[in-house]
């Protein structure tokens, strides 16, 4: 089957999630379409002296914690196992196209290069030359934890994916980024399936303190649950998060010859960026609105197609202010009427994984035809005017979903699904 551009129409066939409201599809729609947080005071590490004690961390894994590469890798497994399962292609271990991975850049966390500086007996100094000097002498699985790719390199061992592993980040976009990637390499037939993850494990108080040095998070500690708030004029900040997310995605044509259950199309991608500063979009939108734009016309769909949007809706003052001008200007008088909600008042801000997790929950959205709500939403901005879904979930008829997904350095990417196809 062949979209209106003559491309393949690419369908979702298998999904995974893992985020602080629980691990797998079923808990995590449970939590979301009930309005609960899996915001939390933080106890994995210590947070005195940090102006934010409060995350999604998530804590029913046994792995180090501090170690992001290995909590990365075991979220991004997780994920990918329920994706692969519920889609049932290739063998176990063998599965028959890419991977393409958004993640963190991984960073070493204080305690992994103390461990590092104890191998190489230097006890004294932790600057990068010695951490350098350091990572020579120390084993092969101490070096590995500490490199880029090598959470793609498990996952491309444990599911057996063909080619090399693409490990990308655009910030907050890099979920969508892969994505993209995935359509892009099924439309120029270099494969019938493509494995798309998204993880982040990175929440340690390193990153926590640089987040807070931008004036980016919320401080609303004495109740975690109520501190996430977009779109809500007492929004005072994001709350970090973490998670990972999983699609198979596959041409309809290789679907429905293995007799696939496909959970719904992606109609068309767009990404768009305007390197207008390291953390700041562009004030006047070109970028945003750009993607948005950009999505809309690869999925050869006008606005009026749009039946919700799942926001990027972070809860930081500027970017709910930008998305509220995006939607906007894309949409016109429409735009207050268009339903628009945040699943990060209740999941958190999970970073590299955002993209691809609501994506997931966007192919939910679709399949159970009920929208999740933004909860904390009591004290509406009177200068965003959105049909913003507000604490409690409604039923829709949804047949076409706009997922946004706005990353620091003006990197934007927005996704639109879309029901199987007649």
């Amino acid at each position: 089957m062949k979209d209106a551009k003559g491309r393949p129409v690419i369908v979702v066939t298998g999904t995974g999630i893992v985020t602080a409201l629980g691990e797998g599809k079923k808990d995590n729609w449970d939590a979301l379409t009930a309005g609960r947080s899996g915001i939390h005071s933080i106890t994995r590490f210590p947070t005195e002296g940090l102006r934010t004690t409060i995350g999604g961390t998530i804590d029913f894994l046994d792995v180090d914690p501090f170690n992001c590469s290995e909590l990365t890798t075991e979220m991004a497994t997780r994920a990918a196992s329920e994706a692969v399962s519920q889609s049932g292609v290739g063998a176990k271990g063998d599965f028959p196209g890419p991977l393409f991975l958004g993640m963190p850049p991984i960073e070493m966390e204080w305690p992994m290069r103390e461990k590092l500086l104890a191998m190489a007996g230097k006890t004294d100094s932790a600057s990068y030359s010695d951490l350098f000097r350091a990572s020579r002498s120390a084993s092969d699985t101490d070096r590995v934890d500490c490199l880029f790719g090598s959470v793609g390199e498990r996952l491309a061992s444990t599911f057996g994916t063909k080619g090399s592993p693409i490990s990308l980040t655009t910030a907050c976009a890099s979920g969508a980024t892969a994505i993209q990637h995935a359509i892009e390499s099924i439309r120029r037939g270099e494969s019938g399936a493509a494995l798309a993850v998204a993880a982040d494990g990175s929440m340690y108080p390193e990153t926590m303190i640089r987040f807070s040095l931008l004036s980016a998070l919320s401080t609303q500690n004495d109740a975690p649950e109520k501190a996430s708030r977009p779109f809500s004029k007492n929004r005072d900040g994001f709350v970090m998060a973490e998670g990972a997310a999983a699609l198979v995605i596959e041409s309809h044509e290789h679907a429905k010859a293995r007799g696939a259950k496909i959970l719904g199309v992606i109609a068309g991608g767009g990404e768009k960026s305007d390197s207008f500063h390291r953390t700041r979009s562009n004030p006047d939108g070109i970028a945003i609105t750009g993607a948005i734009r950009n999505a809309l016309e690869d999925a050869g769909l006008s606005p009026d197609a749009i039946d919700y949007i799942n926001a990027h809706g972070t809860g930081t003052p500027e970017n709910d202010k930008m998305e509220h001008y995006a939607v906007h200007t894309i949409f016109g008088e429409r735009a207050s009427t268009l339903p628009i909600s945040s699943n990060k008042s209740m999941i958190g801000h999970t970073l590299t994984a955002a993209g691809a997790i609501e994506a997931v929950v966007s192919l939910l959205t679709l399949e159970h035809q009920r929208i999740p709500p933004t909860i904390n939403h009591e004290i509406p901005d009177p200068a965003i005017e959105l049909d913003v879904v507000p604490n409690t979930a409604r039923d829709a008829s949804i047949s076409t979903v706009m997922s946004n997904s706005f990353g620091f350095g003006g990197q934007n990417a927005s996704l639109i699904f879309s029901a199987e196809p007649v």
